[in-house]
């Protein structure tokens, strides 16, 4: 299992998450994302992949997916459930994303869902001109932001939208949808609160 610091705590009760993340819908889960995805087929990039169920929702729609996480035992089991796709599965994570080659090119839209809370202000001063850089001309990059108790993983930071829109616009990005407070869409997560950010590359 690969050690990122941003994975502690999710090692104690994988399967658990597995069949909760797996159980999720993207067009419920991800709704206000859907009229940012490009026309089919494009190519998308799905940062912190977890149990997978996004990545497959996107291939299904017949998007070239590729999709990246850390955690050996989230990334075998997305493999194993969603084998049927055609879908690139990478180990590697933000806020380098090093395994993504140049020769990988460049990607419509990328999804980077229940992540940037894992991240320190430096992690994400870093992923964000690294995001900047791999979204095409034109693309959506689609962030969550959580704010609340820690759930199963237990490195978590605050988040701010506001600092997040202008750490985006110091790489060239604008933001298009800012959507703040919005409730948890799991059960028994009273607590936690998301913002929605779309981000567009000139």
């Amino acid at each position: 299992m690969n050690r990122v610091p941003g994975t502690a705590g999710y090692d104690s009760a994988p399967q658990g998450f597995i069949a909760c993340c797996q159980a999720l819908r993207f067009d419920e889960a991800c709704r206000e994302f859907v009229r940012f995805l490009p026309h089919a087929p494009a190519r998308v990039l799905d940062v912190g992949a977890g149990a997978g169920q996004n990545a497959a929702a996107l291939a299904a729609l017949g998007h070239v997916v590729t999709a990246v996480e850390p955690m050996a035992v989230f990334l075998d089991a997305a493999r194993a459930t969603y084998a049927a796709l055609p879908i690139t599965w990478l180990a590697d994570s933000l806020p380098v994303l090093d395994g993504l080659r140049p020769e990988a090119g460049r990607f419509d839209f990328i999804l980077v869902a229940a992540v940037w809370h894992h991240l320190d202000a430096a992690e994400r001063k870093c992923a964000m001109a690294r995001l900047a850089h791999l979204l095409d001309r034109g693309g959506h990059c689609a962030l969550t932001l959580r704010n609340g108790p820690p759930g199963l993983g237990s490195r978590v930071y605050a988040t701010d939208a506001a600092e997040t829109v202008r750490q985006a616009e110091e790489v060239g990005l604008s933001c298009v949808l800012r959507l703040d407070n919005q409730p948890s869409r799991l059960g028994h997560k009273e607590g936690v609160r998301w913002a929605r950010l779309v981000l567009q590359q000139a």
